[in-house]
């Protein structure tokens, strides 16, 4: 009977280890956690860190931890919410943001949905949206690219098509980049979109260290700021 089944919480967190968890969570992310033992996560230090700042009096020992990452092979995510089945709630914890989202969090909520379980989903921060928010662009219509091309002239290549996209559509495009090139990102945004091309960039959104501007493209190139290893957001426009 489907009553008889464990739910699926998706647990949102936080957006860097800087932030404070009950500043930025609500009390229901709290709650749930503290009557959860069974948790798929991304990495299991980050996790089980996290946890302990929601509720550190939770038994760590209790925890029984499911590892879903790139290295997760496709045949073991049902064995994920065999628990589900058995009548056991399990929470599906983001390594940072929101679950599902931009997160290989996706397949494991696909396959509860084809076994009839109870997906709950959880308020929390997703820095995609609250970039958008905080960018002054076209909220009702917009796009989530993920990444880019590493490649040099394919990256360029893609920025013009969403170049071309923003402007035929007035549609704003949003993506990302590993921290580590972001500064190598936003040079190519600089030489490579119009300079009339509004860029917003949004990184360390909700941390002490948040930064969020818009600038027209030409602008960014005389006064640019450092985001090396800084989780950044991109979104770019052109009218």
């Amino acid at each position: 009977m489907q009553n008889a089944l464990g739910k699926l919480y998706l647990i949102p967190t936080t957006l860097g280890d800087n932030a404070n968890p009950l500043e930025v969570l609500p009390i229901s992310i709290k709650n749930t956690i503290e009557h959860l033992n069974t948790f798929i996560v991304e990495n299991e230090k980050t996790a089980r860190r996290f946890i302990k700042k929601i509720t550190p009096e939770k038994a760590q020992p209790s925890l029984k931890i499911f590892h879903l990452n790139k290295f997760t092979e496709a045949s073991d995510l049902p064995t994920f919410l065999e628990p589900c089945l058995q009548g056991i709630d399990v929470g599906l914890l983001s390594e940072a943001g929101c679950p599902s989202v931009a997160d290989p969090g996706s397949d494991i909520v696909k396959i509860a949905h084809l076994q009839n379980i109870q997906v709950v989903p959880l308020v929390g921060p997703s820095s995609i949206l609250l970039a958008l928010m905080s960018s002054g662009m076209n909220g009702q219509g917009f796009a989530f690219n993920g990444y880019l091309p590493i490649d040099k002239h394919e990256r360029k290549h893609e920025l013009k098509r969403l170049e071309r996209l923003s402007s035929d559509h007035n549609q704003s495009q949003i993506f990302i980049e590993t921290p580590y090139r972001n500064n190598k990102m936003l040079d190519d945004i600089c030489n490579t979109l119009s300079p009339s091309t509004l860029v917003c960039i949004a990184c360390d959104i909700t941390l002490p260290s948040e930064f969020i501007k818009t600038k027209t493209a030409s602008e960014w190139r005389k006064n640019t700021e450092d985001l090396h290893k800084r989780p950044s957001i991109f979104i770019i426009h052109k009218h």
